[in-house]
């Protein structure tokens, strides 16, 4: 799929455009980069210290995605209107969700930026998804102006680099926990909190760049076995800071099956055009 998102990627040293030829990819300043056997390829401007999801991470994530849990969540993705441009999901992991709106938008090409090696190996067998090494707090390597929807899912973001990429006509969706998500198994499992004021503080973040439009609330009941229970709890940050067999003890102590609400905030901006640049 590169060969199809090419015209939407840049190099990430001089902003050139690319070329494939045979499994590199070059630019005309002679900047190459070679497209790994899975299928992705890295354009890291700088070495990061950052890695993204852990092999087992990407595991748990794809068991438990890969299960539907999250379905309502990828239909509200899928009902917003995107603008002219490709489909680029920042931190998009194995690219599950951004598979999900291709699904819904089959004139689309995506293009997946993650910093996990692991994940972009998963990410790169889907079908109209291009697979990028990338990080998010760096430029990405993405032509201004050419994304028609950008998602930013349970992943960091970067508010100017976001503004820059998005067709003036785009949209950028970001899904962000409630203070209620997983509730009932953030004390006993030890997950990692989420701030009361988030959606505050997601808003606050984007507001120079960026207009609220849309907002919805999606909050849905899960019934999990101990086995996806554990998959939920691994696949996300608590996952850093405990492993498999430490998190599968926790949560076998819970009644199976175990019940949990997930409640998220799905919010669509558009973004500001930029002032005039002082003269």
């Amino acid at each position: 799929m590169l060969a199809d998102v090419l015209p939407y990627l840049v190099c990430p040293h001089c902003s050139d455009g690319l070329d494939q030829v045979g499994n590199t990819l070059r630019c005309a300043n002679r900047h190459s980069f070679d497209i790994a056997r899975q299928g992705y390829v890295s354009l890291l401007r700088a070495a990061t210290a950052f890695t993204g999801d852990t092999p087992a991470m990407v595991e748990a994530r794809a068991a438990f995605l890969g299960a539907g849990h999250y379905a309502p969540i990828e239909r509200a993705l899928a009902t917003v209107q995107p603008g002219p441009g490709c489909v680029v999901d920042v931190g998009a992991g194995i690219g599950h969700y951004l598979a999900r709106v291709l699904d819904a938008r089959p004139d689309r090409v995506g293009i997946a930026l993650d910093a996990a090696k692991p994940a972009l190996r998963r990410a790169a067998k889907h079908a109209r998804v291009g697979a990028v090494l990338a990080d998010a707090w760096q430029p990405l390597p993405i032509r201004t102006g050419s994304v028609g929807l950008a998602l930013n899912v349970f992943a960091p973001r970067n508010p100017a680099e976001l503004h820059r990429v998005l067709h003036p006509e785009g949209r950028l969706v970001v899904v962000a926990p409630t203070g209620h998500h997983l509730a009932a198994l953030v004390s006993t499992v030890d997950m990692v909190t989420v701030a009361a004021d988030k959606r505050e503080q997601v808003a606050a973040r984007l507001a120079p760049g960026f207009e609220p439009e849309t907002e919805v609330v999606c909050e849905f009941e899960l019934v999990l076995s101990h086995r996806d229970a554990a998959a939920l709890v691994g696949m996300g940050p608590t996952a850093f800071h405990a492993d498999a067999d430490t998190i599968a003890a926790r949560v076998a102590v819970l009644p199976e099956p175990v019940a949990v609400t997930a409640s998220v905030i799905v919010s669509s901006f558009r973004p500001v055009p930029s002032p005039p640049a002082d003269r």
